[in-house]
Protein backbone atom coordinates (compact mmCIF):
# COMPACT_ATOMS: atom_id res chain seq x y z
CA UNK A 1 0.00 0.00 0.00
CA UNK A 2 1.27 3.28 -0.90
CA UNK A 3 2.13 5.75 1.61
CA UNK A 4 1.18 8.62 -0.32
CA UNK A 5 -2.37 9.47 1.82
CA UNK A 6 -4.02 10.40 -1.75
CA UNK A 7 -4.00 6.79 -2.87
CA UNK A 8 -4.63 5.17 1.09
CA UNK A 9 -7.94 3.10 0.25
CA UNK A 10 -8.26 0.66 3.56
CA UNK A 11 -10.53 -1.85 3.60
CA UNK A 12 -12.27 -3.53 6.83
CA UNK A 13 -14.29 -6.96 6.39
CA UNK A 14 -18.00 -6.20 6.42
CA UNK A 15 -18.83 -10.03 8.23
CA UNK A 16 -18.76 -11.92 5.18
CA UNK A 17 -14.92 -11.69 4.17
CA UNK A 18 -15.45 -9.45 1.36
CA UNK A 19 -13.36 -6.05 1.67
CA UNK A 20 -15.69 -2.80 2.39
CA UNK A 21 -14.17 0.85 2.03
CA UNK A 22 -13.46 1.46 5.63
CA UNK A 23 -15.36 4.46 7.33
CA UNK A 24 -13.72 7.46 7.93
CA UNK A 25 -13.45 8.76 11.39
CA UNK A 26 -11.02 11.50 12.96
CA UNK A 27 -8.19 9.21 13.82
CA UNK A 28 -8.41 8.56 9.98
CA UNK A 29 -8.25 12.00 9.25
CA UNK A 30 -4.87 12.44 11.24
CA UNK A 31 -2.99 10.05 10.28
CA UNK A 32 -3.84 11.07 6.67
CA UNK A 33 -2.64 14.49 7.53
CA UNK A 34 0.14 13.30 9.28
CA UNK A 35 1.31 11.29 6.02
CA UNK A 36 0.65 13.91 3.58
CA UNK A 37 2.94 15.90 5.72
CA UNK A 38 5.45 13.46 5.94
CA UNK A 39 5.55 14.23 9.98
CA UNK A 40 6.93 10.51 10.75
CA UNK A 41 8.76 9.63 6.67
CA UNK A 42 12.28 10.24 7.81
CA UNK A 43 12.36 8.16 10.84
CA UNK A 44 14.73 4.88 10.85
CA UNK A 45 14.82 1.95 13.35
CA UNK A 46 18.42 1.04 14.71
CA UNK A 47 19.71 -0.73 12.05
CA UNK A 48 19.05 2.60 9.88
CA UNK A 49 16.07 0.77 8.35
CA UNK A 50 13.12 3.38 7.33
CA UNK A 51 10.12 2.81 9.88
CA UNK A 52 6.93 2.74 8.89
CA UNK A 53 4.96 6.45 8.66
CA UNK A 54 2.20 4.75 11.16
CA UNK A 55 3.25 2.86 14.27
CA UNK A 56 0.70 2.10 16.88
CA UNK A 57 0.92 -0.12 19.95
CA UNK A 58 -2.02 -1.64 22.33
CA UNK A 59 -0.53 -1.64 25.71
CA UNK A 60 -2.64 -3.62 28.55
CA UNK A 61 -1.17 -4.03 32.01
CA UNK A 62 -1.25 -7.65 33.29
CA UNK A 63 -3.42 -7.53 36.02
CA UNK A 64 -6.07 -9.19 34.72
CA UNK A 65 -8.35 -10.42 31.48
CA UNK A 66 -9.09 -8.62 28.45
CA UNK A 67 -13.00 -7.90 28.54
CA UNK A 68 -15.15 -6.99 25.28
CA UNK A 69 -14.44 -2.94 26.09
CA UNK A 70 -10.54 -3.95 25.22
CA UNK A 71 -11.37 -5.51 21.89
CA UNK A 72 -12.50 -2.29 20.46
CA UNK A 73 -9.53 -0.80 21.46
CA UNK A 74 -7.52 -3.69 19.94
CA UNK A 75 -9.26 -3.23 16.91
CA UNK A 76 -8.47 0.27 16.63
CA UNK A 77 -4.80 0.71 16.70
CA UNK A 78 -4.06 -3.04 14.71
CA UNK A 79 -6.66 -1.72 12.56
CA UNK A 80 -5.04 1.27 12.14
CA UNK A 81 -1.88 0.29 11.50
CA UNK A 82 -2.99 -2.10 8.84
CA UNK A 83 -5.13 0.24 6.79
CA UNK A 84 -1.89 2.05 6.85
CA UNK A 85 0.94 -0.28 5.80
CA UNK A 86 2.04 0.27 9.26
CA UNK A 87 2.23 -2.09 12.33
CA UNK A 88 0.84 -2.53 16.01
CA UNK A 89 3.12 -3.28 18.75
CA UNK A 90 1.57 -5.66 21.90
CA UNK A 91 3.13 -4.10 24.82
CA UNK A 92 2.64 -4.92 28.81
CA UNK A 93 2.73 -2.22 30.57
CA UNK A 94 4.12 -3.99 33.67
CA UNK A 95 5.44 -1.43 36.33
CA UNK A 96 2.89 -2.76 38.92
CA UNK A 97 4.76 -5.85 40.59
CA UNK A 98 2.17 -6.44 43.56
CA UNK A 99 -1.00 -7.03 40.66
CA UNK A 100 0.60 -8.42 37.47
CA UNK A 101 1.04 -12.10 36.77
CA UNK A 102 2.53 -14.30 34.00
CA UNK A 103 -1.38 -15.52 33.65
CA UNK A 104 -2.46 -12.35 32.55
CA UNK A 105 0.30 -11.93 30.03
CA UNK A 106 -0.34 -15.23 28.63
CA UNK A 107 -4.34 -15.02 28.25
CA UNK A 108 -3.88 -11.97 26.89
CA UNK A 109 -1.56 -12.64 23.62
CA UNK A 110 -3.98 -15.67 23.22
CA UNK A 111 -7.09 -12.99 22.81
CA UNK A 112 -5.23 -10.55 21.04
CA UNK A 113 -4.23 -13.92 18.57
CA UNK A 114 -8.03 -14.88 18.59
CA UNK A 115 -9.05 -11.81 17.79
CA UNK A 116 -7.22 -11.84 14.32
CA UNK A 117 -4.14 -10.29 14.88
CA UNK A 118 -0.43 -10.28 14.92
CA UNK A 119 2.64 -7.87 16.01
CA UNK A 120 5.22 -10.20 13.80
CA UNK A 121 6.00 -8.87 10.41
CA UNK A 122 9.13 -8.64 7.97
CA UNK A 123 10.87 -6.63 10.36
CA UNK A 124 10.39 -8.47 13.19
CA UNK A 125 8.54 -9.63 16.91
CA UNK A 126 7.33 -6.42 18.44
CA UNK A 127 6.21 -8.01 21.58
CA UNK A 128 7.40 -6.05 24.51
CA UNK A 129 7.48 -5.13 27.80
CA UNK A 130 7.60 -1.87 30.05
CA UNK A 131 9.81 -3.49 32.07
CA UNK A 132 12.59 -4.00 29.56
CA UNK A 133 12.39 -0.72 30.04
CA UNK A 134 13.48 -0.10 33.69
CA UNK A 135 17.34 0.87 33.79
CA UNK A 136 16.47 2.86 30.97
CA UNK A 137 13.21 4.39 32.91
CA UNK A 138 15.80 4.88 35.91
CA UNK A 139 18.47 6.87 33.91
CA UNK A 140 16.16 9.06 32.34
CA UNK A 141 14.72 9.94 36.11
CA UNK A 142 18.05 10.84 37.09
CA UNK A 143 18.43 13.18 34.73
CA UNK A 144 15.02 14.91 35.31
CA UNK A 145 16.38 15.01 39.39
CA UNK A 146 19.84 16.37 37.62
CA UNK A 147 17.77 18.81 35.72
CA UNK A 148 16.08 20.17 38.31
CA UNK A 149 12.80 18.82 36.81
CA UNK A 150 12.01 16.17 39.90
CA UNK A 151 12.70 15.66 42.97
CA UNK A 152 12.08 13.23 46.12
CA UNK A 153 9.39 13.86 48.66
CA UNK A 154 8.84 12.82 51.81
CA UNK A 155 5.70 13.54 52.90
CA UNK A 156 2.89 10.82 53.83
CA UNK A 157 0.80 9.81 51.37
CA UNK A 158 -1.98 11.35 53.66
CA UNK A 159 -0.35 14.88 54.07
CA UNK A 160 0.60 14.87 50.17
CA UNK A 161 -2.80 14.10 49.36
CA UNK A 162 -4.32 17.22 51.49
CA UNK A 163 -1.78 19.18 49.96
CA UNK A 164 -2.81 18.21 46.38
CA UNK A 165 -5.95 20.25 46.40
CA UNK A 166 -8.86 19.63 44.37
CA UNK A 167 -10.87 21.09 41.73
CA UNK A 168 -11.63 24.62 43.65
CA UNK A 169 -8.59 24.61 45.39
CA UNK A 170 -5.04 24.87 44.50
CA UNK A 171 -2.40 22.60 45.70
CA UNK A 172 0.48 23.27 48.09
CA UNK A 173 4.18 22.90 47.72
CA UNK A 174 5.42 20.01 49.32
CA UNK A 175 8.07 21.32 52.13
CA UNK A 176 10.67 19.14 50.27
CA UNK A 177 10.06 20.43 46.71
CA UNK A 178 12.97 22.90 47.54
CA UNK A 179 15.61 20.09 47.86
CA UNK A 180 18.53 20.83 46.37
CA UNK A 181 18.95 17.82 43.27
CA UNK A 182 21.98 16.70 44.48
CA UNK A 183 20.45 15.65 47.84
CA UNK A 184 17.18 14.09 46.02
CA UNK A 185 19.33 12.71 43.64
CA UNK A 186 21.22 10.85 46.62
CA UNK A 187 18.21 9.46 48.31
CA UNK A 188 16.87 8.14 45.03
CA UNK A 189 19.98 6.06 44.44
CA UNK A 190 19.23 4.74 48.18
CA UNK A 191 15.79 4.15 47.02
CA UNK A 192 16.83 2.37 44.81
CA UNK A 193 19.57 0.50 47.11
CA UNK A 194 16.63 -0.56 49.60
CA UNK A 195 17.47 1.47 52.21
CA UNK A 196 13.56 2.89 52.77
CA UNK A 197 10.42 0.90 53.43
CA UNK A 198 7.57 1.46 50.87
CA UNK A 199 5.74 4.93 51.28
CA UNK A 200 9.19 6.55 52.94
CA UNK A 201 10.03 8.22 50.12
CA UNK A 202 8.23 9.16 45.86
CA UNK A 203 9.98 11.15 43.22
CA UNK A 204 7.76 13.68 41.37
CA UNK A 205 7.72 15.65 38.27
CA UNK A 206 8.03 19.61 39.16
CA UNK A 207 5.71 21.33 37.37
CA UNK A 208 3.23 23.37 38.74
CA UNK A 209 0.78 22.99 42.05
CA UNK A 210 -1.52 25.60 40.68
CA UNK A 211 -2.04 23.73 38.11
CA UNK A 212 -6.39 23.53 36.72
CA UNK A 213 -4.99 20.27 35.53
CA UNK A 214 -4.76 18.15 38.49
CA UNK A 215 -2.10 15.32 36.43
CA UNK A 216 0.21 18.26 36.30
CA UNK A 217 0.07 19.00 40.13
CA UNK A 218 3.89 17.37 40.65
CA UNK A 219 2.64 13.58 39.68
CA UNK A 220 4.72 10.85 40.74
CA UNK A 221 6.96 9.26 38.66
CA UNK A 222 8.63 6.42 40.69
CA UNK A 223 7.80 4.96 44.04
CA UNK A 224 9.01 2.34 46.64
CA UNK A 225 7.60 -1.29 46.37
CA UNK A 226 9.98 -4.05 48.12
CA UNK A 227 7.90 -6.73 45.75
CA UNK A 228 8.45 -9.41 43.04
CA UNK A 229 8.02 -8.77 39.79
CA UNK A 230 6.60 -11.36 37.47
CA UNK A 231 9.50 -11.15 35.01
CA UNK A 232 12.57 -8.93 36.50
CA UNK A 233 12.11 -11.10 40.10
CA UNK A 234 13.85 -8.99 42.93
CA UNK A 235 16.32 -6.98 40.92
CA UNK A 236 13.74 -4.17 41.63
CA UNK A 237 12.08 -2.25 44.44
CA UNK A 238 11.52 1.23 42.96
CA UNK A 239 9.48 1.07 40.40
CA UNK A 240 8.19 3.47 37.49
CA UNK A 241 4.35 5.23 37.62
CA UNK A 242 2.34 3.90 34.61
CA UNK A 243 1.90 8.24 33.71
CA UNK A 244 5.46 8.70 33.51
CA UNK A 245 6.64 4.97 32.04
CA UNK A 246 3.70 5.06 28.74
CA UNK A 247 5.19 7.86 27.25
CA UNK A 248 8.25 7.07 27.13
CA UNK A 249 7.83 3.42 26.32
CA UNK A 250 6.09 4.95 23.35
CA UNK A 251 9.19 6.95 22.39
CA UNK A 252 11.62 4.01 22.67
CA UNK A 253 9.20 1.77 20.44
CA UNK A 254 8.98 4.51 17.88
CA UNK A 255 5.32 4.98 18.01
CA UNK A 256 3.67 7.44 15.76
CA UNK A 257 -0.30 7.57 17.02
CA UNK A 258 -0.85 6.54 20.59
CA UNK A 259 -4.42 5.85 20.56
CA UNK A 260 -6.06 5.63 24.07
CA UNK A 261 -9.62 6.11 25.43
CA UNK A 262 -11.57 9.44 27.10
CA UNK A 263 -9.97 9.09 30.54
CA UNK A 264 -6.61 9.48 29.41
CA UNK A 265 -7.34 12.82 27.91
CA UNK A 266 -6.47 14.67 31.02
CA UNK A 267 -3.06 13.24 31.29
CA UNK A 268 -2.21 13.77 27.64
CA UNK A 269 -0.40 17.28 28.86
CA UNK A 270 1.74 15.44 31.13
CA UNK A 271 2.43 12.72 28.43
CA UNK A 272 3.97 15.80 26.38
CA UNK A 273 5.86 17.21 29.00
CA UNK A 274 7.66 13.93 29.41
CA UNK A 275 8.53 13.80 26.39
CA UNK A 276 9.53 17.08 25.62
CA UNK A 277 11.81 16.93 28.74
CA UNK A 278 13.97 13.97 28.07
CA UNK A 279 13.44 14.89 23.95
CA UNK A 280 15.24 18.08 24.83
CA UNK A 281 17.55 16.73 26.78
CA UNK A 282 18.88 14.06 23.94
CA UNK A 283 17.34 10.68 25.01
CA UNK A 284 14.41 10.52 23.18
CA UNK A 285 14.27 10.83 19.18
CA UNK A 286 12.23 13.64 17.31
CA UNK A 287 9.43 13.80 16.24
CA UNK A 288 8.18 12.39 19.82
CA UNK A 289 4.60 10.58 19.39
CA UNK A 290 1.50 12.09 19.71
CA UNK A 291 -1.36 10.98 21.87
CA UNK A 292 -5.03 10.62 20.57
CA UNK A 293 -7.84 9.99 22.50
CA UNK A 294 -11.42 7.78 21.55
CA UNK A 295 -14.75 6.79 23.75
CA UNK A 296 -14.39 3.65 25.02
CA UNK A 297 -16.97 0.91 24.20
CA UNK A 298 -19.80 0.70 27.17
CA UNK A 299 -21.80 -2.17 26.26
CA UNK A 300 -25.64 -2.44 28.53
CA UNK A 301 -26.09 -5.38 30.25
CA UNK A 302 -22.70 -6.28 31.21
CA UNK A 303 -19.83 -4.92 33.65
CA UNK A 304 -16.14 -4.41 32.86
CA UNK A 305 -14.66 -2.88 36.04
CA UNK A 306 -12.05 -5.82 36.69
CA UNK A 307 -12.61 -5.20 40.62
CA UNK A 308 -15.99 -6.40 39.97
CA UNK A 309 -15.25 -9.00 37.70
CA UNK A 310 -12.53 -10.37 40.31
CA UNK A 311 -15.45 -10.01 42.32
CA UNK A 312 -18.26 -12.21 40.26
CA UNK A 313 -15.42 -14.87 40.17
CA UNK A 314 -14.08 -15.02 43.55
CA UNK A 315 -17.30 -15.47 45.22
CA UNK A 316 -18.70 -18.24 43.07
CA UNK A 317 -21.49 -16.26 41.05
CA UNK A 318 -19.83 -17.42 37.63
CA UNK A 319 -17.98 -20.27 36.98
CA UNK A 320 -14.44 -18.16 36.47
CA UNK A 321 -12.86 -15.57 34.15
CA UNK A 322 -14.29 -17.98 31.01
CA UNK A 323 -17.31 -18.28 31.95
CA UNK A 324 -19.68 -18.18 28.85
CA UNK A 325 -21.99 -14.88 31.26
CA UNK A 326 -18.70 -13.09 31.41
CA UNK A 327 -17.68 -9.97 29.85
CA UNK A 328 -14.31 -10.90 29.44
CA UNK A 329 -12.93 -12.20 26.19
CA UNK A 330 -12.17 -15.86 27.18
CA UNK A 331 -15.80 -15.67 27.90
CA UNK A 332 -17.43 -14.30 24.95
CA UNK A 333 -15.05 -17.22 22.80
CA UNK A 334 -16.23 -19.92 25.23
CA UNK A 335 -20.02 -18.37 24.53
CA UNK A 336 -18.98 -19.04 20.77
CA UNK A 337 -18.44 -15.35 19.65
CA UNK A 338 -16.14 -14.99 16.21
CA UNK A 339 -13.41 -12.57 16.08
CA UNK A 340 -15.28 -11.48 13.05
CA UNK A 341 -18.72 -10.90 14.71
CA UNK A 342 -16.88 -8.34 17.04
CA UNK A 343 -15.11 -6.89 14.32
CA UNK A 344 -17.96 -6.28 12.58
CA UNK A 345 -19.62 -4.59 15.47
CA UNK A 346 -16.58 -2.95 16.56
CA UNK A 347 -16.65 -1.23 12.80
CA UNK A 348 -20.41 -0.24 13.17
CA UNK A 349 -20.08 1.35 16.38
CA UNK A 350 -17.34 3.27 14.74
CA UNK A 351 -14.59 5.96 16.82
CA UNK A 352 -15.77 9.47 18.20
CA UNK A 353 -14.89 10.83 21.15
CA UNK A 354 -18.47 11.28 22.20
CA UNK A 355 -19.25 8.59 24.99
CA UNK A 356 -21.95 6.56 25.17
CA UNK A 357 -23.80 3.38 25.42
CA UNK A 358 -24.09 0.77 23.01
CA UNK A 359 -27.60 -1.85 22.93
CA UNK A 360 -26.24 -5.57 23.59
CA UNK A 361 -28.55 -6.45 20.82
CA UNK A 362 -26.21 -4.64 18.65
CA UNK A 363 -23.57 -6.81 19.44
CA UNK A 364 -25.64 -10.40 19.30
CA UNK A 365 -26.79 -8.84 15.95
CA UNK A 366 -23.70 -8.49 14.50
CA UNK A 367 -22.67 -11.92 15.83
CA UNK A 368 -26.04 -13.99 14.19
CA UNK A 369 -25.20 -11.62 11.08
CA UNK A 370 -21.46 -13.35 10.84
CA UNK A 371 -22.99 -16.83 11.91
CA UNK A 372 -26.08 -17.14 9.83
CA UNK A 373 -24.54 -17.65 6.50
CA UNK A 374 -21.90 -20.06 7.13
CA UNK A 375 -22.86 -22.02 10.95
CA UNK A 376 -23.89 -25.81 9.77
CA UNK A 377 -27.73 -26.47 10.50
CA UNK A 378 -28.57 -29.31 12.97
CA UNK A 379 -31.86 -30.34 14.41
CA UNK A 380 -31.98 -30.30 18.67
CA UNK A 381 -34.87 -31.16 21.25
CA UNK A 382 -34.25 -29.09 24.31
CA UNK A 383 -37.63 -29.92 26.07
CA UNK A 384 -38.21 -33.29 24.73
CA UNK A 385 -41.87 -35.30 24.57
CA UNK A 386 -41.84 -38.29 22.99
CA UNK A 387 -44.27 -38.77 20.18
CA UNK A 388 -45.09 -42.43 19.38
CA UNK A 389 -45.84 -43.25 15.53
CA UNK A 390 -48.52 -46.03 16.25
CA UNK A 391 -49.04 -47.17 12.72
CA UNK A 392 -45.17 -47.38 12.46
CA UNK A 393 -43.74 -50.73 11.84
CA UNK A 394 -41.86 -51.34 14.86
CA UNK A 395 -38.32 -52.44 14.18
CA UNK A 396 -38.60 -50.52 10.57
CA UNK A 397 -36.15 -47.47 10.19
CA UNK A 398 -36.76 -44.83 6.91
CA UNK A 399 -33.42 -42.95 6.28
CA UNK A 400 -33.86 -39.00 6.00
CA UNK A 401 -31.43 -36.49 5.09
CA UNK A 402 -31.34 -32.55 5.00
CA UNK A 403 -28.62 -29.72 4.27
CA UNK A 404 -26.48 -29.01 6.07
CA UNK A 405 -25.49 -25.33 5.05
CA UNK A 406 -27.79 -22.56 4.85
CA UNK A 407 -28.23 -21.76 0.56
CA UNK A 408 -25.42 -18.94 0.74
CA UNK A 409 -22.47 -21.31 1.59
CA UNK A 410 -20.72 -22.13 -1.19
CA UNK A 411 -21.37 -25.88 0.00
CA UNK A 412 -24.88 -25.89 0.18
CA UNK A 413 -25.64 -27.69 -3.09
CA UNK A 414 -23.91 -30.77 -2.16
CA UNK A 415 -23.75 -31.26 1.57
CA UNK A 416 -26.14 -32.91 3.58
CA UNK A 417 -26.53 -34.48 6.91
CA UNK A 418 -28.16 -37.77 7.14
CA UNK A 419 -30.59 -39.26 10.36
CA UNK A 420 -33.15 -42.20 10.50
CA UNK A 421 -37.04 -41.92 11.64
CA UNK A 422 -38.59 -44.71 13.53
CA UNK A 423 -41.94 -45.28 15.80
CA UNK A 424 -40.88 -43.47 18.42
CA UNK A 425 -39.53 -39.86 17.95
CA UNK A 426 -38.78 -37.05 20.43
CA UNK A 427 -40.76 -33.43 19.98
CA UNK A 428 -40.17 -30.29 21.51
CA UNK A 429 -43.10 -30.12 24.47
CA UNK A 430 -44.47 -26.62 23.27
CA UNK A 431 -45.64 -28.97 19.55
CA UNK A 432 -48.27 -30.18 21.24
CA UNK A 433 -51.23 -28.64 22.99
CA UNK A 434 -54.27 -30.50 24.94
CA UNK A 435 -56.55 -27.25 24.71
CA UNK A 436 -55.19 -25.27 21.55
CA UNK A 437 -55.55 -21.70 21.55
CA UNK A 438 -56.06 -19.79 18.53
CA UNK A 439 -53.73 -20.01 15.90
CA UNK A 440 -51.99 -22.64 17.34
CA UNK A 441 -50.79 -24.68 14.04
CA UNK A 442 -48.94 -28.07 16.00
CA UNK A 443 -49.92 -31.21 17.51
CA UNK A 444 -53.63 -31.45 19.34
CA UNK A 445 -55.67 -33.79 19.98
CA UNK A 446 -59.19 -35.36 18.33
CA UNK A 447 -62.49 -33.84 19.75
CA UNK A 448 -65.69 -35.36 19.37
CA UNK A 449 -66.44 -32.97 16.34
CA UNK A 450 -63.19 -33.24 14.61
CA UNK A 451 -60.01 -35.29 13.92
CA UNK A 452 -56.37 -34.26 15.67
CA UNK A 453 -54.48 -31.98 13.52
CA UNK A 454 -52.17 -32.96 11.00
CA UNK A 455 -48.40 -31.43 10.96
CA UNK A 456 -45.47 -32.40 8.96
CA UNK A 457 -42.02 -33.90 10.87
CA UNK A 458 -39.37 -31.80 9.15
CA UNK A 459 -37.88 -33.42 6.62
CA UNK A 460 -39.89 -36.92 7.14
CA UNK A 461 -43.76 -37.61 7.14
CA UNK A 462 -47.43 -36.27 7.54
CA UNK A 463 -48.77 -37.59 11.07
CA UNK A 464 -51.97 -36.70 12.17
CA UNK A 465 -52.26 -36.75 15.95
CA UNK A 466 -54.83 -39.60 17.61
CA UNK A 467 -54.14 -39.09 21.59
CA UNK A 468 -51.94 -38.52 24.16
CA UNK A 469 -50.91 -40.24 27.74
CA UNK A 470 -50.95 -38.68 31.08
CA UNK A 471 -48.70 -39.72 34.06
CA UNK A 472 -50.90 -39.88 37.63
CA UNK A 473 -50.30 -36.09 38.23
CA UNK A 474 -52.13 -35.23 34.82
CA UNK A 475 -49.04 -34.58 33.02
CA UNK A 476 -48.69 -35.45 29.55
CA UNK A 477 -45.92 -38.27 28.83
CA UNK A 478 -46.69 -39.26 25.08
CA UNK A 479 -48.31 -38.09 22.34
CA UNK A 480 -50.06 -40.69 19.98
CA UNK A 481 -50.07 -40.30 15.80
CA UNK A 482 -50.43 -42.01 12.50
CA UNK A 483 -48.12 -41.29 9.25
CA UNK A 484 -49.57 -41.23 6.19
CA UNK A 485 -46.37 -43.69 4.18
CA UNK A 486 -46.92 -41.73 0.79
CA UNK A 487 -46.10 -37.97 2.23
CA UNK A 488 -42.26 -38.14 3.28
CA UNK A 489 -40.78 -35.41 1.98
CA UNK A 490 -38.53 -34.98 -1.16
CA UNK A 491 -41.40 -38.10 -2.65
CA UNK A 492 -44.29 -37.25 -5.35
CA UNK A 493 -46.80 -38.24 -2.70
CA UNK A 494 -45.35 -35.08 -0.69
CA UNK A 495 -47.30 -32.21 -2.96
CA UNK A 496 -50.73 -34.19 -2.12
CA UNK A 497 -50.22 -32.91 2.01
CA UNK A 498 -51.25 -29.41 2.72
CA UNK A 499 -50.52 -28.91 6.63
CA UNK A 500 -49.99 -25.31 8.26
CA UNK A 501 -47.37 -27.13 11.10
CA UNK A 502 -43.92 -28.11 10.71
CA UNK A 503 -42.30 -29.63 13.61
CA UNK A 504 -38.95 -30.40 14.49
CA UNK A 505 -38.15 -34.30 16.07
CA UNK A 506 -35.43 -37.10 16.85
CA UNK A 507 -35.50 -40.51 16.44
CA UNK A 508 -35.47 -41.64 20.10
CA UNK A 509 -33.48 -44.59 19.27
CA UNK A 510 -30.33 -42.78 17.50
CA UNK A 511 -30.97 -39.35 18.95
CA UNK A 512 -27.42 -38.45 21.24
CA UNK A 513 -28.00 -37.45 24.60
CA UNK A 514 -26.18 -34.17 25.30
CA UNK A 515 -25.79 -31.48 27.86
CA UNK A 516 -26.89 -28.13 26.93
CA UNK A 517 -26.48 -24.92 28.61
CA UNK A 518 -28.71 -22.14 27.99
CA UNK A 519 -27.06 -18.91 28.48
CA UNK A 520 -28.18 -15.73 28.94
CA UNK A 521 -27.55 -11.88 29.89
CA UNK A 522 -25.83 -12.09 33.31
CA UNK A 523 -27.79 -8.68 34.28
CA UNK A 524 -31.18 -7.62 34.00
CA UNK A 525 -30.57 -4.11 34.30
CA UNK A 526 -29.25 -2.40 31.66
CA UNK A 527 -26.52 -0.44 33.42
CA UNK A 528 -26.46 -2.82 36.66
CA UNK A 529 -23.36 -0.64 37.83
CA UNK A 530 -24.58 2.53 37.41
CA UNK A 531 -24.47 5.74 40.00
CA UNK A 532 -22.94 3.89 42.48
CA UNK A 533 -25.89 0.90 42.59
CA UNK A 534 -25.09 -2.44 43.78
CA UNK A 535 -24.45 -4.52 40.74
CA UNK A 536 -25.24 -7.61 41.79
CA UNK A 537 -29.06 -6.95 42.78
CA UNK A 538 -29.39 -6.65 38.62
CA UNK A 539 -28.16 -10.42 38.45
CA UNK A 540 -30.06 -12.49 36.29
CA UNK A 541 -31.79 -15.52 37.97
CA UNK A 542 -32.50 -17.16 34.67
CA UNK A 543 -28.71 -16.51 33.11
CA UNK A 544 -28.07 -20.10 33.14
CA UNK A 545 -29.27 -23.35 32.80
CA UNK A 546 -28.03 -27.03 32.25
CA UNK A 547 -30.66 -29.40 30.65
CA UNK A 548 -29.89 -32.85 28.84
CA UNK A 549 -31.17 -32.67 25.30
CA UNK A 550 -31.60 -34.70 22.66
CA UNK A 551 -29.61 -34.21 19.32
CA UNK A 552 -29.49 -35.76 15.45
CA UNK A 553 -26.92 -38.50 15.88
CA UNK A 554 -24.19 -37.04 13.55
CA UNK A 555 -23.78 -34.42 16.59
CA UNK A 556 -21.58 -37.27 18.04
CA UNK A 557 -18.28 -36.31 16.25
CA UNK A 558 -18.73 -32.45 17.15
CA UNK A 559 -15.55 -30.79 18.00
CA UNK A 560 -15.25 -28.05 20.48
CA UNK A 561 -15.43 -24.56 19.37
CA UNK A 562 -17.74 -26.13 16.40
CA UNK A 563 -20.62 -23.69 16.02
CA UNK A 564 -24.13 -24.84 14.73
CA UNK A 565 -27.55 -23.47 14.16
CA UNK A 566 -30.14 -25.28 16.38
CA UNK A 567 -32.84 -24.92 13.97
CA UNK A 568 -35.34 -23.18 15.79
CA UNK A 569 -33.61 -22.64 18.13
CA UNK A 570 -30.79 -20.57 18.20
CA UNK A 571 -26.44 -20.68 18.11
CA UNK A 572 -24.46 -23.01 20.15
CA UNK A 573 -21.02 -23.70 20.00
CA UNK A 574 -19.38 -27.21 21.82
CA UNK A 575 -17.52 -26.45 24.97
CA UNK A 576 -13.88 -25.79 24.52
CA UNK A 577 -13.18 -26.79 28.25
CA UNK A 578 -16.02 -29.83 29.25
CA UNK A 579 -16.60 -31.72 26.09
CA UNK A 580 -14.83 -34.86 25.58
CA UNK A 581 -14.68 -36.97 22.40
CA UNK A 582 -18.28 -38.57 21.46
CA UNK A 583 -19.79 -36.53 24.27
CA UNK A 584 -20.13 -32.71 22.93
CA UNK A 585 -21.58 -30.35 25.39
CA UNK A 586 -22.91 -27.10 23.87
CA UNK A 587 -23.49 -24.09 25.12
CA UNK A 588 -26.27 -21.64 23.69
CA UNK A 589 -24.45 -18.50 22.13
CA UNK A 590 -27.59 -16.57 20.87
CA UNK A 591 -31.32 -17.38 20.26
CA UNK A 592 -31.82 -16.80 16.39
CA UNK A 593 -33.79 -13.15 17.05
CA UNK A 594 -33.38 -10.31 19.71
CA UNK A 595 -36.48 -11.27 22.39
CA UNK A 596 -34.73 -9.61 25.33
CA UNK A 597 -37.52 -8.08 27.19
CA UNK A 598 -40.19 -9.01 25.32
Amino acid sequence: MSNDSKNNNPTVPNGHGTPAPAPSNFLRTIIEADMTAGVYAERKDNQGQPLPQVITRFPPEPNGYLHIGHAKSIWVNFGLARDYAGRCNLRFDDTNPEKEEQEYVDTIIDSVKWLGFDWKDTSGDHLYFASNYFDQLYQMAEYLITAGLAYVDSQSAEDMAANRGNFGEVGKDSPFRGRSPEESLDLFRRMKAGEFKDGAHIVRAKIDMASPNMNLRDPAIYRIRHAHHHRTGDKWCIYPMYDYTHPISDALENISHSICTLEFQDHRPFYDWVLEKLSDGGFLAKPVPRQYEFSRLNITYVVTSKRKLRQLVDEGIVDGWDDPRMSTLVGIRRRGYTPEAIQLFCERTGVTKSDGWIDMSSLEGALREDLDPKAPRATAVLRPLKLIIDNFPDGHIVACHAPVYPPAHPEHATALRHFPISKNVWIEREDFMETPVKGYFRLTPPTADKPGSRVRLRHGYVVECTGFDKDADGNVTAVHCNYFEDSKSGTEGSANYKVKGNIHWISVAHALEAEVRLYDRLFSDPHPDAGGKDFKLALNPHSKEVITAYLEPGLATAMPDDRYQFERHGYFVVDRVDAVAGKPVFNRTVTLKDSWGK
